[in-house]
């Protein structure tokens, strides 16, 4: 089934969609640049991984009820079982974050580009995030190119462009692509700000030497995320979209939703 809205679905971003999607997109983007990319190049999906600690150990916010009462098997006089409250530790986790590198295989496989899909860990301040920075400070310090898709309304800015830069030449935006070239002034960026209504760009990846940049469609992409997904039958849209839309996009996501496709 086709997609709801003409470009990005904020529906998506749900906390508990989001993963899902992010994944998926990720290996949409390998399949959708591997046949234009042999044979000298080959898109490759590598992972980040690092620790997410819990912020706390807590005490359980439950009451113990009162145990029915246990007859010995002697026929004496029962007992009854109590249990103390535990304290609930939550244990460190382990978070695997896909990403796409593209290699010269003429080039002793060097990594040509880096492409990047953000999740709300990299945007928050916290293990995720430390580590996306520090991912993109040594692609940036390199030879090669960076792309940086972040389709998340909320969170800090955190995409190697200056977000200042950005405001004073677009308007108001909520999806940010960009793309920062190596060869050249690392200062200088390629960059598209899409707002919620809008369909998502087409975009050229970068490759060695002279060769011609690779087209990639990231709205068909995701179109192809929420059918491969099932989206259209997961989500309720008749729920206020969460992470929130503001008054005026709600009632517009809610005419959409409601529009026969």
């Amino acid at each position: 089934m086709a997609m709801v809205f003409p470009g990005m679905d904020p529906y998506l971003e749900h906390p508990l969609l989001w993963p899902g999607v992010h994944h998926v997109l990720i290996t949409e983007i390998m399949a959708a640049l591997q046949p234009r990319l042999r044979p000298r190049y080959v898109a490759a999906i590598e992972e980040r991984v690092y620790i997410e600690v819990p912020a706390h150990a807590y005490q359980p916010d439950v009451s113990i009820r009162h145990a029915e009462p246990i007859s010995r098997p002697s026929g004496g006089a029962a007992t009854v079982a109590e249990v103390d409250a535990p304290l609930l530790i939550e244990g460190d986790t382990e978070v695997h974050e896909p990403y796409l590198e593209i290699l010269d295989l003429h080039g002793g496989r060097q990594i040509v580009a880096v492409i990047e899909v953000l999740s709300p860990t990299n945007k928050y301040a916290g293990p995720g995030r430390d580590s996306y920075l520090a991912k993109q400070r040594e692609v940036l310090q390199s030879t090669t190119h960076l792309v940086e898709i972040d389709l998340l309304r909320h969170g800090p800015h955190v995409l190697a462009v200056p977000e200042a830069a950005i405001r004073d030449r677009a308007t108001r935006y909520d999806y940010l692509i960009c793309v920062a070239r190596a060869g050249g002034s690392r200062h200088r960026f390629e960059v598209y700000p899409r707002a919620l209504r809008l369909r998502l760009p087409r975009i050229g990846i970068p490759l060695a030497g002279g060769d011609p940049d690779v087209p990639l469609d990231i709205q068909a992409l995701l179109e192809r995320v929420y059918e491969a997904g099932a989206y259209a039958d997961r989500i309720d849209y008749r729920a206020p979209c969460e992470p929130p839309l503001s008054p005026q996009d709600q009632r517009w996501a809610d005419e959409m939703s409601h529009t026969p496709q």
